[in-house]
């Protein structure tokens, strides 16, 4: 039975381990030509819908300036130097830090009103602002009645339901209840997708998105909103897993860093979405309907899609496999029938006869049941398992900490949000030009040192000057958002074939304990503004100090036993060690 750690991991192990199996077949009939094209962009078009609804609750539990209101009708309002006839006229100007709103009822009564309590003035001798006089002071909950300024967000689920003061609780859960739902889905389906095939669960999952997104908007009570969003977290996450290893087991490895980072893009056109949405329709309602049904076209050809050769072969489907090689050569413009499935299989007791006979392997020994803890099997491989833990904690915990927290640093939101989905393209964009130029490691620990020192002068930044937080914010995004691209293939390249699912699965788990964390660390504002960047900045700039005693893997054979793997980053010769004293600074750290 499959370890429930390996998070559609083993649907990775095709993607991972049949790069080196079946590179004829994509030498034959192309590494991303026109089929593999329009497959990939088909696919990763439904990604969008992910990004939609992973960050649709910045806005659907989005909380307008509010005060606990009086009994009786109010006919007179004064706050600082507004006055007014009704709440809803002066509650735009209204800051809590600021003082509470006075108010008249048509009794002649005046109450001083603030968020969560109310004030009832006794015996005062005239309206004004500030008077000495004795008062009694009530604390509001659940049975009060709230007054909402509607002038910026008609209505959320806060305005609806009343998740204010002893109920704010229930909207804060919101989020991270979404991500439990996100790590549940991962979980379900990455299994379910490797016994009964990507494309019986891309369908499916693309149907329940569409599904349980409208129905979001129909629930008529908090309780049930949370269960069917938890649904929709499951499926989207389904999707997005299985999409990864669907679009990486259609093209060939001199594309596959493009395509595996660029599915993140398309999960940023998701997030600038929802910005563009929240501004346009300010019903959650409606905001909700709109976004779950922007990608419904996918809905009309996904039934379309083929299974993956990888999957077809894995289960002994010959046939099969023949024709979808015969459709993919001819929608290239190449002739059917120049490759057979047939010849992309070696029987694997007859490649270990050969290699045998050449002096290069070794019979196999009875297979061994590989556990969690054979990833810290040496003091090596431990501490690299730990790190690229860390790697993924951080990437997932700083993408989202960045892109919820946008909201919140000054300005108009909705600008701010969009940005943090755009300067994620540059990032993706640099992210494959420099893997494949100065190496994977050279490319993460820098990104989490940036996104550190971005995060710590934030900090520093003067309040007043709301621009150049944003511009740390969205370089903080950016540099992140490089290294939660590139640590899944990583991850791929430093662990052996027979443990690599394992790896992988077991980062991708600790990914979602990042993305679990992030909310609650976003909330963290309301102790000090500055602390979720205070904590994401100093985790970063650790784990990207740590980072550096990774090795590198640019240009390296992917590994196939504990010892090849190990055996990553050490010196081979004294001409190697003048080339590259960092890998020798990672063998002397290691030993």
């Amino acid at each position: 039975m499959q370890n429930p750690l390996h998070t559609g991991a083993r649907g990775a192990r095709n993607t991972c381990q049949g790069i080196m199996s079946v590179d004829r077949l994509f030498d034959e009939l192309g590494h991303f030509k026109r089929f593999q094209a329009c497959l990939y962009f088909a696919a990763v078009f439904q990604a969008i819908a992910c990004g939609i609804h992973y960050l649709a609750s910045v806005f659907l539990v989005e909380r307008p300036s509010f005060v606990c209101a009086p009994p009786g009708n109010v006919t007179d309002v004064l706050y600082g130097n507004y006055t007014g006839a009704s709440l809803e006229e002066v509650l735009p100007f209204f800051k809590p830090a600021n003082g509470p709103m006075v108010v008249r009822t048509a009794e002649g009564k005046q109450w001083e009103l603030s968020t969560c309590q109310r004030t009832q003035r006794m015996n005062p001798t005239d309206f004004t602002y500030e008077q000495l006089v004795n008062r009694t002071t009530e604390k509001c909950d659940s049975n009060y009645h709230y007054v909402y300024d509607h002038s910026e967000v008609y209505q959320s689920i806060v305005t609806d339901w009343d998740l204010v003061c002893d109920r704010e609780w229930l909207a804060k859960l919101c989020q991270p209840t979404f991500m439990m739902g996100v790590l549940v889905g991962a979980l379900v389906f990455g299994d379910i997708a490797d016994r009964v095939g990507r494309r019986r669960i891309l369908m499916i999952t693309s149907l329940c998105q569409f599904v349980f997104g409208v129905s979001v908007a129909f629930t008529g009570n908090y309780y049930l909103f949370m269960f069917i969003r938890f649904l929709l977290a499951m499926v989207s996450s389904g999707y997005l897993v299985v999409v990864f290893v669907y679009v990486t087991e259609f093209t060939g490895n001199k594309v596959r860093t493009w395509t595996s980072m660029h599915v993140h893009a398309a999960f940023a056109v998701g997030v600038m979405m929802v910005a563009v949405m929240g501004y346009l329709v300010r019903t959650w309602r409606s905001y909700q309907i709109l976004l779950s049904t922007c990608t419904s076209p996918f809905l009309f050809f996904c039934w379309k899609f083929p299974e993956t050769p990888f999957y077809l072969m894995a289960k002994g489907r010959l046939q099969e496999t023949q024709v979808l090689l015969d459709s993919i050569a001819r929608f290239n413009g190449l002739e059917p029938g120049r490759l057979k499935a047939e010849d992309l299989l070696e029987p694997e007791e007859a490649l270990l006869e050969k290699e045998v006979a050449a002096g290069v392997a070794q019979p196999a020994e009875p297979e061994k049941k590989l556990s969690i803890l054979d990833l810290f099997g040496t003091w090596r491989m431990g501490w690299r398992t730990v790190t690229v833990g860390a790697v993924w904690f951080i990437s997932s915990l700083g993408y989202y900490v960045f892109s919820l927290g946008s909201v919140n640093l000054g300005g108009n939101q909705y600008i701010n949000l969009f940005l943090a989905g755009a300067v994620e393209f540059p990032s993706y964009l640099i992210g494959c030009y420099a893997m494949d130029r100065v190496g994977r490691k050279r490319t993460c620990a820098p990104a989490l040192l940036l996104a550190g020192m971005a995060c710590m002068l934030i900090i520093v930044v003067p309040n007043d000057i709301e621009v150049l937080a944003i511009f740390l914010s969205m370089t903080g995004k950016f540099a992140i958002a490089i290294a939660f691209g590139l640590i899944y293939l990583y991850t791929c390249e430093l662990y052996p074939t027979i443990i690599r699912s394992l790896a992988v699965g077991s980062g991708s788990m600790m990914c979602r304990v990042g993305s679990v964390v992030a909310p609650f660390c976003v909330y963290l504002a309301d102790i000090w503004q500055f602390l979720p960047q205070l904590i994401v900045g100093i985790l970063a700039f650790i784990i990207g100090v740590l980072s550096l005693w990774l090795p590198e893997t640019l240009g390296e054979p992917l590994t196939s036993t504990m010892e090849e793997a190990e055996a990553l980053g050490r010196k081979k010769n004294p001409e190697e060690d003048k080339k590259d004293p960092e890998e020798g600074m990672e063998m002397n750290q290691s030993n």
